[in-house]
């Protein structure tokens, strides 16, 4: 009867062993089949996916805060900017059709061409996003006797601040000229073979010292408002000329734009003073004569000029132009120029330009015509031969004309 009883329990363990190994194959086979299957392997990668990139995510944010919290204690106005250097390389050369050249025939040279070389080399940062800083060095300069040139010099310093939208301020310590504060009214630059068809008006490129500027905009009118000293030595005293500019824009079209512009030039001169360093300037300078405490002994009108440009565009390459300038001083002393180009960023261009010098209705001082090609070769050559015509009173002379800019 016992041996009946243990028999029956043995059979009964036997079969629940069977029955548990049974079971344990079919759910590893489940277990297998699922790990296979396509949709269970693409939930699994998701699953894993995600993990990484929140892993990844709170690590970048840890990042972020170190990064943040560097920049508030140790930043800069001037971290996270960067330095442009530009190299610019202007030669220009003529062939006169001249005979014995004499002092007559010099001067008249000298009003129609400059010659030489120029090379600057200007670096740009920018400020904010919006605020440039810039500091240009020059090497040599066209119009020199000596080609070599000299040693880089400190030329100009500018820092251009964008206030708004429609407001801007520029400040120059260093070099300020007209053209550093006057609205420009082409969206490239262009040259010819003199400066009668490359710079405009000459009162632009008049050096004046240190400034400060205002640039204001709304609708189609642009005005700008400058302030410039600067202190010369004469005679042992210090002479302080003071120039104020200004300049109104007007856009007549959707090509067309007209500028008036003009600066008005005052001198003071001191009595007998040491003289101070450079960008010093004593109070007593902005004293008038008349003052019982002044040190300023002469008060007097220097001199200021008043000029006018148009310029519209024909198409997208060509261009019309053309400007006049008069002297407060003397209202019959008038230049002049037109000039028509086409030196669009391709290959070949052409420039045609006519000026002069007038000092009354038949005085004709000067006169002068010039035309020219322009070959691109790349973006950062340009070679422009030419020919040029001049009469300077009696002087009368043709020329061929070359001229090379290069850009670093």
């Amino acid at each position: 009867m016992e041996a009946a009883a243990v028999s029956v329990v043995d059979k009964l363990k036997s079969f629940a062993k069977s029955t548990q190994d049974f079971a344990s194959v079919v759910f590893r086979n489940r277990e297998v089949s699922n790990r296979r299957n396509p949709i269970e392997i693409l939930k699994r990668l998701q699953r894993e996916s995600f993990s990484d990139i929140m892993k990844l995510r709170d690590r970048q944010e840890k990042l972020e805060r170190v990064l943040a919290f560097y920049k508030s204690s140790k930043g800069s106005p001037f971290q996270e900017t960067s330095t442009h250097v530009r190299g610019e390389f202007d030669a220009v050369g003529a062939l006169l059709m001249i005979g014995t050249v004499d002092n007559s025939k010099r001067n008249a040279i000298e009003r129609a061409i400059r010659t030489g070389i120029d090379s600057r080399l200007t670096f740009e940062t920018t400020i904010r996003e919006k605020d440039t800083l810039v500091a240009e060095f020059v090497g040599s300069e066209r119009g020199q006797m000596n080609i070599l040139g000299s040693p880089l010099s400190l030329a100009k310093v500018l820092y251009a601040a964008n206030i708004s939208d429609w407001c801007s301020a520029v400040a120059i310590p260093v070099g300020g000229r007209c053209r550093d504060v006057a609205v420009p009214t082409s969206s490239r630059e262009e040259r010819g073979l003199t400066d009668y068809s490359s710079f405009g008006p000459p009162l632009l490129n008049q050096l004046n010292g240190s400034g400060i500027a205002v640039m204001v905009k709304k609708s189609n009118t642009v005005a700008s408002l400058a302030q410039f000293v600067s202190a010369l030595p004469h005679s042992g005293s210090v002479l302080y000329c003071f120039g104020t500019f200004g300049q109104v824009v007007c856009q007549l079209s959707s090509n067309t734009k007209l500028s008036i512009l003009g600066i008005h030039k005052m001198a003071n001169l001191s009595r007998q003073q040491p003289r101070l360093a450079a960008m010093s300037l004593p109070f007593s300078f902005l004293q008038r004569s008349g003052h019982p405490q002044a040190s300023l002994v002469e008060n007097r009108f220097l001199d200021g000029s008043l000029a006018m440009t148009l310029e519209s565009e024909l198409d997208e390459s060509t261009k019309i132009g053309g400007w006049v300038e008069i002297k407060r001083s003397n209202p019959k002393y008038l230049q002049w120029a037109v000039t028509m180009s086409d030196t669009s960023e391709d290959d070949f261009g052409w420039g045609l330009s006519l000026g002069g010098l007038l000092q009354g209705p038949r005085n004709w001082d000067h006169f002068q015509v010039e035309s020219f090609l322009n070959f691109n070769v790349g973006k950062k050559c340009k070679l422009q031969p030419g020919l040029l015509y001049v009469i300077d009173g009696a002087t009368q002379f043709p020329a061929l004309m070359f001229r090379t800019s290069w850009s670093l």
